[in-house]
């Protein structure tokens, strides 16, 4: 379940480039996952605790604090912290990405544009490439909106997220929980 935050991460960091150093607007950004137990019973999940930039340069980043998970249950929010994300030791996942500054300052509010982003996501001290389809739309008050055209699905064992899994399906008293982890974002950045 908590491996699905690893591909809200990647999202995040996708989003954009700036003519001026970009923040993200946390109130208004959103990382979700969902985790699939017992084969077939979907569960959506988030973050709360997002940062991210965009530099001029077009280097974008987007960190997630993995204790912030939010699974609408507290006591699989701290397994989730504890035994799948190890916060104790990874206490964040950061995705990065090089996006086309000159494109983004070219969007006027309301213009959109579709765009594939390659992202680094870097979690449980593992790092591995995503490909990321993107819709970018300029906003009003020099803010751009990056969300998800469709999930970017992460693969747990790719991020060494396997072990913890298999504890979050034995205390649950579950016979699976699946590895496979859609992810969806929606982030808006705002032009310093």
């Amino acid at each position: 379940m908590s491996f699905k935050s690893l591909a809200l991460l990647s999202l995040l960091a996708l989003p954009i480039s700036a003519l001026a150093d970009w923040q993200l607007v946390g109130g208004d950004s959103s990382v979700h996952f969902v985790s699939i137990k017992k084969a077939s019973i979907p569960e959506t999940h988030h973050f709360k605790t997002l940062a991210g930039t965009i530099s001029d340069e077009g280097k974008a980043q987007l960190t997630i604090d993995l204790a912030s998970v939010e699974t609408s249950i507290p006591i699989r929010n701290e397994r989730m912290q504890k035994m799948l994300f190890e916060t104790a030791q990874f206490a964040k996942a950061t995705i990065t990405a090089d996006v086309d500054a000159a494109k983004l300052k070219a969007l006027q509010p309301g213009e959109s544009m579709s765009m594939t982003a390659e992202l680094t996501v870097d979690v449980h001290g593992q790092q591995q490439t995503e490909k990321a389809h993107l819709q970018v739309t300029g906003l009003a008050d020099n803010m751009v909106q990056v969300t998800t055209n469709a999930p970017i699905v992460l693969k747990a064992g790719n991020y060494k997220l396997l072990e913890g899994i298999e504890k979050l399906r034995e205390v649950a008293g579950l016979d699976s929980i699946s590895p496979i982890v859609p992810v969806t974002a929606r982030l808006v950045f705002k032009a310093n």
